[in-house]
């Protein structure tokens, strides 16, 4: 694959509250209460765009994916309550100006002309800087909020997902770019030959649209998406711009890199138009003996009951309750939850022969993504080798405890990258897709990517 010698490395911030540490909410420095703290939000996403970052990205689920037994057992847990994304991603709007805003928002639970609707809004409103991520829902404790005792199957959620994209890009396809003309004169709001009925009718979705909201911005908000089971990354491959993931050394990194450009020229798409971002959980000290004690604090706060629900969310809902803490992960049978991040789980702790206490010590900051302790330059030194050995596009930045730990990233590793000249220093453009280096898509884009019914 062909690299120009300009190319630089595209940065998200992962912003979960209190940090993406299983006991961040435990830190001294943490807000606890974080999740429903505007300001805080506010102040965080205003740091990402100091230190120049692309995006911010909000995770979310439709309830409490946690698993548990009891109220006590849930008490423990620091992460159960937070604004629902696009609303928050709505009001940061109006604070910032540059980053991109990237909430997540499932296929299986919402219907494609709200979610069309809410996207193309955002985009509106940010002028140009919102992107969604694409996920199917994993968990039954999502299922049973919307009338169902489990959650759909694997096959049928990507199903599910193929045409719930067909549906909502087409949407936003309903208006050509310069539909609307205003033109008071002549008593003319729209040109009615540039509004487009969709008229959809397929296996999962009955949608005639069109949309009540302009063409965005962007022409489609950029769409990023995190699966890497096969399904998953052939999903992404057809559909997604930006890819999380997730790898724990760069052999591996590289091998999902290099599989998923060449998925996307199978789907005819330019490999160039797909970033790919692995998620990297950074402990940055100005030494590495400062660095280090950051995390073991970390650790030292894991309460043990948080630690066996962490594995048992990562297992797809597996309980390991019954079974000694310091022996052996036992094989478990597969769920119908993230079949990718299970595979990953199981491989870390038959590699490093953990016991189930050293495994979800081990998972309890980066929860299967790269964790990285050291100075600014050791950082930047792995950064910048997976980045130039196509291992990556950039990184999905997850900071350990907020907002210590993206001060720390901003105020002390993005300068060490800038001076190698792997980032940038100030802002490309004004929209996410400008500053991504993506194309805008060309209105009438959603007409080439068709869903079969028997797909999959």
């Amino acid at each position: 694959m062909t690299r120009t010698s300009h190319r630089t490395l595209r940065l998200g911030a992962f912003l979960i509250t209190p940090g993406y540490h299983v006991a961040s909410w435990r830190h001294p420095s943490a807000n606890a209460a974080g999740g429903l703290d505007f300001g805080h939000y506010r102040d965080l996403v205003r740091t990402a765009e100091r230190g120049l970052f692309d995006l911010v990205f909000l995770s979310d689920g439709l309830g409490i994916r946690i698993p548990f037994d009891s109220h006590e057992e849930l008490s423990h847990q620091g992460r159960i309550i937070q604004f629902e994304p696009l609303t928050l991603l709505s009001a940061l709007a109006v604070h910032t100006r540059n980053i991109g805003l990237v909430a997540t928002a499932s296929t299986t639970y919402h219907e494609p002309f709200h979610l069309a609707r809410n996207f193309a809004s955002l985009d509106h409103l940010s002028a140009g800087r919102s992107g969604w991520n694409v996920v199917t829902s994993v968990t039954d404790a999502e299922a049973q909020n919307f009338n169902r005792d489990s959650q759909p199957s694997h096959a049928e959620r990507y199903h599910r997902a193929r045409e719930f994209m067909q549906v909502v890009t087409g949407l936003w396809d309903s208006w050509e770019d310069d539909a609307f003309q205003y033109d008071k004169s002549v008593g003319r709001f729209f040109d009615p030959e540039k509004m487009h009925v969709l008229a959809h009718s397929g296996k999962h979705f009955q949608v005639r649209g069109p949309l009540n909201v302009a063409r965005p911005p962007q022409g489609y908000p950029v769409v990023v998406q995190a699966g890497s089971s096969p399904d998953g990354q052939d999903f992404a491959a057809q559909w997604a711009e930006v890819v999380f993931t997730a790898a724990q050394d760069l052999s591996q990194a590289r091998e999902f890199y290099q599989g998923i450009k060449k998925q996307v020229a199978g789907h005819g798409r330019d490999p160039e138009q797909v970033k790919v971002m692995p998620g990297i959980f950074p402990v940055v000290g100005r030494t590495q003996s400062e660095a280090e004690d950051k995390y073991a604090l970390l650790q030292d706060l894991v309460d043990p009951v948080v630690g066996l629900g962490l594995l048992r969310l990562l297992l797809g809902g597996a309980d390991l309750s019954q079974y000694p803490v310091n022996g052996p992960l036992p094989e478990l049978p597969r769920t119908e939850g993230s079949t990718s991040r299970q595979q990953l789980v199981y491989d870390k702790a038959r590699r490093e022969n953990l016991t189930i206490r050293e495994l979800y010590q081990s998972v309890a900051g980066g929860r299967g993504h790269r964790i990285i302790i050291g100075t600014p330059d050791r950082i930047a030194d792995e950064l910048e080798h997976w980045f130039r050995d196509e291992g990556a596009d950039g990184f999905n930045i997850m900071p350990p405890v907020l907002p210590d730990g993206l001060d720390d990233f901003v105020d002390m590793v993005v300068p060490e990258l800038q001076k190698r000249g792997l980032f940038r220093t100030e802002y490309e453009g004004t929209t996410l897709r400008e500053n991504l280096g993506l194309d805008r898509p060309v209105w009438g884009s959603a007409a080439t990517a068709q869903v079969s019914p028997d797909t999959p």
